[in-house]
């Protein structure tokens, strides 16, 4: 006898806390361990993919501990180098590849701070999409990897989801060191309107 569908609803609870809260998805694949590669249907994502991209190490390890099959977004965001070497030796064309939502491999990587990591991509004919993923690397407190962007052609007033650009981010979160390099590459301030929007 077949174990009857996920329940989509269930689905979508387990997947939208992977993007940030832990005691939830811990508690919920206790439960129901066929969550753990389970699909939110809408935007095609499991939760080791939400986790990746918002930059949620630990619920990362923790669903990678459960079984949760490695993939490069996950070991880029982890900064775990060796193993991101091993899926572009297999595969180089991953130095360019898109996860979820359009999220370029370099976003993942400058979640992790690992400028090495970053290095590699461009080794592999990667390091695309500098601009959005100057705001991992400044949401994350990372001047070494924030400073590497802009030396590889990020925008510093690329605005990001919200319409808040890498300096807002930077101020926001009191990373005084990112703001004066931001400040330093012509970054500025988002106008009044679209900080309130």
């Amino acid at each position: 006898m077949t174990a009857p569908e996920l329940d989509p609803e269930l689905i979508q609870t387990f997947v939208g806390n992977a993007h940030g809260n832990l005691a939830v998805v811990q508690e919920l694949l206790e439960q129901e361990p066929r969550l753990l590669t389970a699909k939110w249907e809408r935007f095609d994502e499991n939760a080791l993919e939400a986790s990746g991209h918002m930059g949620r190490a630990d619920i990362a390890t923790y669903l990678l501990d459960k079984g949760a099959p490695l993939t490069i977004f996950a070991a880029a965001m982890l900064g775990n180098i060796e193993d991101v070497a091993s899926f572009l030796r297999d595969n180089p064309e991953l130095a360019t590849a898109n996860g979820v939502h359009g999220i370029s491999i370099l976003y993942h990587a400058a979640l992790s701070g690992k400028v090495d990591l970053a290095e590699m991509l461009v080794e592999h004919g990667g390091g695309t999409n500098a601009s959005s993923a100057i705001h991992a690397a400044v949401m994350h407190g990372h001047p070494d990897m924030t400073d590497w962007l802009l030396d590889h052609g990020a925008d510093p007033n690329a605005p990001d989801y919200e319409g808040k650009t890498p300096l807002d981010r930077a101020l926001e979160r009191g990373h005084d060191q990112i703001a004066e390099s931001l400040r330093a590459h012509g970054g500025s301030e988002s106008p009044p309107a679209s900080k309130t929007a």
